[in-house]
Order: structure tokens, then C-alpha cells, then sequence
């Protein structure tokens, strides 16, 4: 039997101390799935592992994207559920950690496939973003669909 061992919680309340325990025990490694760890060049306010705890246990997912690439949670989901059934290959055990529901729950439920975006509408889209603001998302989406625009963070550009 392969067991996921989930660790779920928000920032700062010992995840990273708990599976790196939890993986020196079980003698596996951890798959983070903090939204904000994956990327390199956020590392103020994202509790990163830091080098000694990066040492203590093989960690998956932590620094490896750059802000600047197009990563969705739909993009996660793929790379994540690969290298959890590669590991499952070699150990009985992966913990899973991290604070973002929405990456947890791609991993632990599943995450509906959309359709990809065709370039030129990404490109049209991120154009008049960089020429009106975010005020021009925000509209867009009001506009097209009111019920998701009161649900979501309308401040994340890429949300939007």
C-alpha cells in the first residue's frame, strides 16, 4: 500500500520542521505544493525551506519555476502527480506539504482540464493588461462573468 501524507496548514506553523521529520522516518522525500515556494524569485514572506532544511530532506517543487514563466495550478497537477508516482515507484511513502488549497486539492481531488488558451488571445489579453492596468481585467471579467469576479482575489493579475 502507498500512503500520501498530507501536511496542510498556513505559513508558519511548523510544515516544513514536521515533514522534513516525517521524511527522515519513512526515508522519503517531500512534494511541496505552496503556490508562492515554486518560484524563485519570491522568497520574502514564503517560509522557503532554507538550505539546512532543504539538506535534511529531498524536496520537490521549491524554487524551481521563474515568475515570469505561464505556471498554472493545471500545469502543477501534471508535473506533480508524475513525480508523486515516480517516488511511488522506489518508496511507500510522499509527504505532501504546503498551505495553497487549490494545489493540495488539484493532487488530493483532481483538477478539471480546460482547454489551452490560444496565443493570440494571451497576447492580446496581456497587452491591453500592460497598456490599461488591471482595472481592464478586472472589467473584463465583471463583465463576461460577475459570479466568479465576487469570488476570486481581483488584485492578482494572474487570477484575473
Amino acid at each position: 500500500m502507498k500512503y500520501l501524507i498530507t501536511i496542510i496548514g498556513p505559513t508558519a506553523i511548523g510544515k516544513t520542521a514536521l515533514s522534513i521529520q516525517l521524511a527522515n522516518h519513512y526515508n522519503c522525500e517531500i512534494v511541496s505544493c505552496d503556490s508562492r515556494q515554486f518560484f524563485k524569485e519570491m522568497t520574502i514572506g514564503t517560509a522557503v525551506p532554507n538550505p539546512k532544511e532543504l539538506a535534511a530532506a529531498k524536496h520537490h517543487f521549491i524554487q524551481n519555476k521563474s515568475i515570469f514563466e505561464n505556471y498554472t495550478v493545471g500545469d502543477f497537477e501534471k508535473e506533480a502527480m508524475a513525480t508523486i508516482e515516480e517516488l511511488f515507484k522506489t518508496n511507500d511513502y510522499v509527504i505532501l506539504v504546503g498551505g495553497s488549497g487549490l494545489y493540495v486539492n488539484a493532487i488530493l481531488q483532481g483538477f478539471d482540464d480546460f482547454p489551452e488558451i490560444d496565443s493570440a488571445v494571451r497576447q492580446e489579453v496581456n497587452a491591453n493588461y500592460e497598456k490599461l492596468g488591471i482595472g481592464y481585467l478586472q472589467g473584463e471579467l465583471k463583465k463576461r462573468d460577475p459570479d466568479y469576479f465576487e469570488k476570486i482575489n481581483i488584485e492578482n493579475p494572474q487570477t484575473l
